[in-house]
């Protein structure tokens, strides 16, 4: 009976080490995507009144541990019944991501607020309804990128542990899974933040000394990080759905092999993006016009 008993402690044992061993190499293997992730939602979880930052992050934190939720079943079964599923999944994730992206750098370049509307903008308080709104669309926004790169997280960490037996698989994934989402809107948190610490330390230092100063410096580089963040977001975009492009469609993998693979992924994530943007900028038109005629 007690050998038994220590013969599966044993086992647990083995297991917790084969575990701990694989869900290592699955986070150095998303090590890259995850620095993507931050870079991405830390832009996306800007821009919100002080008072709703944390119940924002919050509430796209919810969505996204949700996300995986779905998402690490879902790509364990179809990995084991239908893997093809898997990458027809992953080109539409990154034909997504390629369409968010470059529609990004079309507004910021092309679609700058026209000169005269902003004292209108800042002297109409916008109502709490129009806020709200605007709130959840961001909310939505930011689930939906965290979807795609969710999927992409799980599946880099389910091919790292592809020749492993199917529980260190489900433990392994499922670990990566929280730690990724735990990781990276903790970091989130702390950088939204920032300007709140940075008053604090203005307030209890009375406006002296060293921490004073380091008050003053966490609040003026806040805006900083943001735009920082902000390009480094739509950057990462890019280069997730071009990365997902290059690994998946072998003529591309092929595709120009002189050049550097950042390059190369980045090229390629802009041009699909710029003709998903077309299509579908295109095809909004053309449905605008049958309906009003």
């Amino acid at each position: 009976m007690a050998s038994g008993f220590f013969a599966i402690l044993d086992d647990i044992a083995f297991l917790m080490d084969d575990v701990a061993l694989a869900t290592k190499v699955a986070t150095h293997k998303t090590a890259g995507i995850l620095g993507d992730d931050l870079a991405v939602n830390a832009e996306k979880a800007t821009g919100f009144l002080s008072e709703r930052e944390l119940p924002v992050l919050w509430a796209i934190t919810k969505g996204s541990l949700l996300n995986k939720l779905i998402i690490v079943p879902l790509a364990l079964l179809l990995n084991v019944f239908f893997p093809i599923a898997i990458k027809f999944t992953l080109l539409l994730g990154g034909l997504y991501l390629a369409y968010e992206g470059v529609e990004k750098i079309v507004e910021y370049f092309f679609h700058h607020p026209k000169k005269g509307h902003e004292v209108i903008e800042q002297s109409e308080p916008k109502s709490e309804s129009t806020t709200s709104d605007n709130e959840k669309g961001k909310i939505k926004s930011a689930v939906t990128t965290d979807f795609i790169l969710s999927i992409e997280i799980v599946i880099i960490a389910l091919g790292s542990v592809i020749d492993e037996n199917l529980t260190v698989q489900i433990i392994t994934v499922s670990v990566v899974a929280i730690l990724a989402t735990i990781g990276v809107y903790g970091i989130v948190a702390l950088i939204v933040r920032m300007d709140d610490a940075g008053f604090r330390l203005i307030q209890k230092s009375s406006d002296k000394g060293f921490f004073s100063k380091l008050g003053h410096l966490l609040v003026k580089a806040l805006p900083v990080i943001i735009k920082i963040l902000g390009a480094v977001g739509t950057v990462a975009l890019i280069l997730v759905s071009g990365g997902i492009f290059v690994h998946n469609i072998e003529y591309l993998h092929e595709l120009f092999p002189q050049l550097p693979t950042m390059i190369k992924e980045f090229g390629l994530g802009l041009v699909v993006g710029l003709i998903a943007l077309l299509v579908i900028t295109g095809s909004k038109k053309i449905f605008s016009l049958v309906k009003r005629a």
